[in-house]
């Protein structure tokens, strides 16, 4: 940081099967600080983003993020993309000090106590899960649910938030698949679902993916419901499925990104168009946007001459916080901001719609 300027670094996937993850999220960071920059940035210095591509694999965040914090001097760190990744990340980013702002994952691991220096914005996958479970068995009445995931630690992490859900309401998973990170290996994954005959598929894992799990699964007739966590990517999900998406359901934990009657989303939509006015809204890069947003309201917190620990002080000590109309509660013990879930699915147009009404049927 300097007089000019107040530098920030992401590591992220900007390449392989799950760049869409890292570009959106990029994309509405940088949204978020061009906006700011336009009305004079934070006590007179522009905010701006270095993002270095992991390609969604441990070794290279670690890399990345010491490039980051000792050549580049960034203030922070925001936007990491993935749990595996966040997990090899935050340890170099803890010893070092810096903050460590809005993940793109919900791993409980980010959300202990002991860390000092980790802002969460999302819901947690423990959070996602249970809503999952909740609307198949109580809405939809369902009793026969697998699970297919990514064999890492993110994978590993939604998996135990779904049995600790089935758990809750003394069920067992009917059966369930695995894969490997950063590929599209899922054919042996998908004969073992197929063996326990589910009525639905709890799926956790990246777009690429999920994507051929349900367009193989379309393809032999295995079709029970789909239901994916927040950080498959919708928007890229949608278009890699086609007319196989329809009827797939996929928990958010921001809301529509083109709901202007929100006033953050307003906000988000004329920033986007601003920065970048070919690219479309999408969930991810909404939530890059309010990471943006975050960091801004914790710089701003700390007047014309901003440290880290004005910075954390400022996001964590307490109280409500309202980014136009998103509300995010910290406080003691409690690092993370927001607890909205918002389940959706895809129509028939390969466009997402809340549930609620087909959850009704």
């Amino acid at each position: 940081m300097d007089d000019q300027r107040v530098l920030f670094g992401q590591s992220a996937a900007l390449s392989g099967p799950a760049q869409e993850l890292g570009l959106e999220m990029s994309l509405g960071i940088n949204a978020a600080f061009h906006e700011v920059n336009s009305n004079g940035g934070v006590a007179g210095r522009r905010l701006e983003l270095i993002s270095l591509d992991d390609t969604y694999e441990p070794e290279l965040a670690i890399a990345n993020t010491l490039q980051l914090i000792e050549d580049e001097q960034v203030f922070a760190l925001i936007g990491e993309v993935g749990t595996p990744t966040s997990r090899s990340a935050t340890p170099v980013a803890a010893e070092a000090e810096v903050p460590f702002v809005a993940p793109f994952t919900g791993a409980a691991f980010l959300r202990s106590e002991s860390w000092t220096n980790i802002v969460n914005l999302r819901a947690s996958y423990a959070q996602e899960t249970e809503e999952m479970v909740a609307r198949l068995t109580q809405d939809l009445e369902i009793e026969r649910i697998a699970i297919m995931y990514q064999d890492d630690s993110f994978g590993r992490t939604g998996l135990q938030g779904a049995q600790a859900a089935l758990e809750r309401r003394d069920m067992q998973p009917v059966s369930v698949g695995i894969y490997p990170r950063n590929t599209t290996a899922i054919k042996t994954g998908l004969i073992d679902l197929t063996l326990g005959n589910p009525e639905a598929v709890i799926v956790v894992g990246a777009y690429k993916p999920v994507a051929a799990l349900i367009a193989w699964s379309r393809h032999i007739g295995f079709d029970p419901i789909f239901i994916t966590i927040s950080f498959v990517g919708s928007n890229a999900l949608a278009r890699e499925l086609g007319p196989d998406g329809r009827g797939v359901f996929v928990t958010q934990v921001v809301p529509f990104p083109t709901d202007r009657s929100i006033p953050v989303v307003a906000s988000y939509i004329d920033a986007l168009a601003a920065y970048a006015p070919d690219a479309s809204p999408s969930f991810v890069s909404l939530e890059g946007y309010l990471s943006g947003r975050l960091a801004i309201f914790g710089l701003e917190t700390c007047g014309p001459e901003p440290t880290r620990a004005c910075f954390l002080d400022g996001l964590l000590a307490g109280g409500i916080m309202d980014i136009d109309g998103f509300p995010l509660t910290f406080g003691p013990g409690d690092n993370q901001g927001s607890d909205r879930v918002f389940l959706t699915f895809i129509n028939s147009e390969g466009e997402y719609e809340p549930a609620e009404e087909i959850m009704r049927m």
